[in-house]
């Protein structure tokens, strides 16, 4: 706001009602519109105030009587001050003081007080002289006289008044003197007709004298000549009658030049009211809707009582041109989409035009129908284009992206490719709301509160408070329907997965803005319910999607190997499966797991809790399969890469995958399950932990058994894949070119047979084999194979049924070779095997042991 008005000069200082006055001071304004009251002595001036500048205004005095303060009111700075004063008095006037306006007119009729007009001015009645220009204060004997007056006509005369008015300076003396005068004056008026009679005797005998002498004449002249008289009364009657016709004449024409000065009059005092029409017109066309109500609300504070048949014929052409602006605006009230400081400045005018309705609450509810209509609109949309195209896309909805399963979620956000119709629907939803649902709340809160310059209707608070729910429930809906259809009886296809993080950051911004509104908890419940349903929809299609990922492992491995000192050699299959997981958990910790305000806490909800870990456990008991298709599968297809050498513990070489063994890719996935089990889960634990997901300790547990389970599985195949050949050989080979244990011809012992060299050669590359891959699996594999040589070398000893002296101790001899070579791999079985083959052959004699 502007400052203060301040009056600090007026030109003249007193005057009777209706006195010119000119007002000077600071910040009188800052254009004719801005003026809203002027009062001198507590008198309302503003419908004679001429606006001249902010330092300048020029008025005409009211009825105010005595010393009173110049109030100026504007509408930029309010209520102002004064610090000079004005002093009104009502002035007589008497047959010879000079006047303004004809005597038998009524001055300007201020208030409900006439002036009143006295016949003639008297004298000082004690005959003394007029005071100078010092003159007792007014407002001082008005406080000593409250109910007396000091006009000598007045009925309520006080001679004190009088006294103290015009002689407060006059010495005892004097007044006594004017006493003395003024009952000599009394005392002549009640001498009666005689002693005039007598005062003035001179006068009347000259009188008298006169009119005799003018008897005389006038009878001397009759008599000498009557013709003459007749002609003379003759033109003195045409004299009168010329006379009276040009009197009538100039009468009329003064009439005429008093009504026309009069109408002129008029016409300048009331220009505002004339003018008014045509003003309203140019300011509707220059939108000022301001200027406008200021001037009706003007004229109907001066005019809006008025008898007078010209105003009201006036007054009810500015009624229907008002009446005009306030449908205009009732137009625009209705038009949406408007702005809350737009709406909040229609209202003000259509309460400050006397609108008899509530714009306020019209506001609101027109407001509310458009925020649904909008986003009803938007949805139909949807689902328009959605049936259209469900048909012809449901086979290839998406063909682009059959390639992109090795792209991260987050890098397929990108704006890479055409945002679906119900991404689009979600995002302009959350657009609508964003934009336009504040202002309608922050308009309810404006209209029952009283902001609006209309009195509120509280019967309306509870249909305000469905309003905001009926809003916030079609959003809620409707994001129900386009984003979670497995909870809706919704036939549409869901969001593709790559969008729902964009979708949920949406509506959590729709969140923020009603969060930041404090709406009432019922209404937030409807979209954190909503936000949280659809964080956990988004979980499970993260992991459900790093579940089918997993799944295409099998078909993925490359047998690109990488030997570790502790583990053993391994594949890429455990990392990529753990990428695999980090990623879903990297996706959920960034848009499902971190809470947003007033969000319910997943980490902290059985129901989220349970869900996340059966889809944990799901990836690993995929990922347990995987294993045990790729290790079971002989003819698993792998691309062409290179693979290390498995001649020994280091590497010598490289070779193609077609070189490596099915064996070997059995040692390997074994190596692979247990690297998991003993170094991916624990990270992978650790990590979960670590970014705040809910303990899955349980989920670990189970899948450790699953591996476990898996491992020995694979370790079973693997042994009794080696184990069948190669005991399968040793009889074939023992007896090859038809040895015989009891041939007498059998030569005398020099070295162990080639069938036991052939199985320590075996075992010794099994030994390589495992040693390569999985060294901590070389007692669990040799051990068994150990017990199947030794379970056939027993048999095969005790199918013999005759040994010859050289028999005896070339078996014997292979028993042990044998039985030293493999005694760090022995079992109890193992063992009693070797010993029922060793008892089997007969003893040597005493003088062949030390040979």
């Amino acid at each position: 706001m502007a400052k203060s008005p301040v009056v600090t000069g007026i030109s003249p200082k007193e005057g009777p009602p209706g006195t010119r006055v000119t007002i000077r001071g600071e910040y009188l304004g800052i254009n004719p519109n801005d003026l809203s009251s002027l009062k001198i002595c507590d008198c309302e001036c503003m419908l004679s105030a001429e606006w001249k500048s902010p330092n300048k205004i020029i008025a005409r005095s009211g009825p105010g009587k005595g010393r009173g303060d110049i109030i100026l009111v504007t509408k930029s700075g309010g209520i102002g001050t004064s610090t000079v004063q004005f002093r009104g008095y009502h002035e007589t006037i008497g047959p010879l003081k000079e006047s303004a306006v004809w005597v038998e007119e009524a001055p300007l009729n201020w208030g409900r007080q006439n002036s009143s007009v006295t016949i003639f001015q008297l004298d000082d009645p004690l005959g003394l002289s007029v005071e100078g220009d010092e003159k007792f204060p007014e407002n001082e004997l008005t406080e000593l006289f409250p109910d007396g007056s000091g006009d000598l006509l007045s009925e309520n005369f006080e001679p004190a008044w009088f006294l103290l008015e015009h002689h407060h300076g006059t010495s005892f003396d004097d007044l006594r003197v004017g006493l003395s005068y003024l009952k000599r004056k009394v005392d002549s008026q009640n001498e009666g007709q005689l002693s005039f009679l007598k005062d003035n005797v001179g006068s009347v005998m000259e009188q008298l004298d006169t009119l005799f002498t003018l008897k005389q004449n006038y009878e001397a002249d009759f008599e000498r000549n009557n013709a003459t008289l007749f002609r003379v009364e003759e033109a003195i009657n045409q004299s009168l009658k010329e006379a009276t016709h040009l009197f009538h004449g100039v009468l009329t024409r003064r009439e005429k030049a008093e009504a026309t000065r009069n109408a002129l009059a008029v016409m300048t005092r009331y220009k505002f009211l004339f003018q008014l029409p045509i003003n309203i017109d140019r300011n509707i066309k220059n939108e000022d809707v301001d200027v406008i109500i200021n001037d009706y609300a003007r004229a109907l504070n001066l005019f809006g009582k008025t008898e007078v048949s010209v105003f009201k014929k006036i007054l009810e052409e500015v009624e229907t041109k008002i009446m005009n602006i306030r449908i205009n605006l009732k137009s625009k009230l209705h038009q949406m989409p408007s702005t809350l400081k737009q709406q909040k400045k229609i209202i003000r005018n259509l309460v400050a035009l006397n609108d008899n309705g509530d714009p306020g609450w019209e506001a609101i509810i027109h407001m509310k129908q458009f925020l649904i209509d909008k986003i009803k609109a938007s949805y139909q949309q949807y689902i328009t284009e959605e049936q259209t195209n469900e048909t012809p896309n449901k086979n290839n909805r998406h063909p682009h992206n059959k390639h992109k399963r090795n792209i991260s979620l987050s890098q397929q956000i990108e704006p890479q490719n055409i945002e679906p119709k119900k991404v689009l629907c979600i995002d302009e939803i959350a657009t609508v709301i964003s934009d336009y649902f504040p202002d309608l709340w922050k308009l309810g809160q404006n209209y029952f509160i009283g902001d609006l310059a209309v009195k509120p209707d509280y019967s309306h608070e509870m249909d305000f408070k469905e309003m905001i729910l009926d809003i916030i429930v079609t959003v809620s809906d409707i994001y129900r329907t386009i984003m979670l259809p497995t909870t809706t009886t919704s036939s549409f296809s869901p969001v593709p997965i790559i969008w729902l993080p964009h979708c949920l950051k949406q509506i959590r911004s729709v969140f923020t803005v009603l969060m930041a509104l404090d709406l009432p908890n019922e209404a937030l419940n409807k979209i954190s319910s909503v936000i949280f349903d659809l964080r956990l929809h988004c979980l499970n299609i993260l992991f459900k999607q790093a579940s089918e990922q997993i799944i295409q492992l099998k078909n993925t491995e490359t047998w690109k190997l990488d030997y570790h000192s502790k583990q053993g050699t391994i594949s890429q299959l455990p990392n990529d499966f753990y990428k695999i997981i980090m990623e879903a958990m990297n996706l959920a910790k960034e848009y499902v797991i971190r809470d947003e305000r007033r969000e319910t806490a997943l980490v902290d909800n059985e129901t989220a809790k349970n869900e996340l870990q059966l889809l944990v456990h799901k990836c690993f008991w995929n990922f347990s399969q995987v294993l045990e298709q790729v290790g079971l599968n002989a003819d698993t297809n792998c691309s062409s890469t290179t693979v290390m050498s498995l001649s020994g513990s280091s590497v010598t070489g490289l070779k193609s995958h077609s070189d490596l063994m099915w064996e070997q890719k059995l040692l390997i996935t074994i190596s692979n399950s247990q690297y998991t089990r003993n170094v991916i889960l624990l990270k992978f634990k650790k990590e979960f932990e670590d970014n705040g997901f809910p303990t899955i300790d349980v989920v670990v547990a189970r899948a450790v058994e699953l591996l476990e389970n898996t491992e020995s599985k694979l370790l079973e195949t693997y042994i009794e894949t080696k184990s069948d050949p190669l005991v399968g050989t040793i009889e074939p080979s023992m007896y090859v070119g038809s040895f015989e244990w009891d041939s007498p011809s059998l030569l005398e012992l020099k070295d162990v047979r080639p069938y036991a060299k052939e199985i320590i050669t075996n075992l010794i590359a099994l030994h390589s084999e495992v040693q390569t891959i999985i060294p901590d699996l070389m007692y669990a594999v040799l051990s068994e194979i150990v017990v199947t040589i030794s379970e056939e070398m027993s048999r095969l000893m005790n199918c013999v049924t005759n040994f010859s002296e050289n028999g005896a101790m070339q078996a014997r001899l292979d028993l042990m070779a044998l039985t030293f070579t493999l005694s760090n791999y022995f079992t109890p079985n193992s063992k009693d095997f070797f010993c029922d083959a060793t008892n089997a052959v007969p003893p040597f004699k005493t003088e062949d042991s030390e040979k």
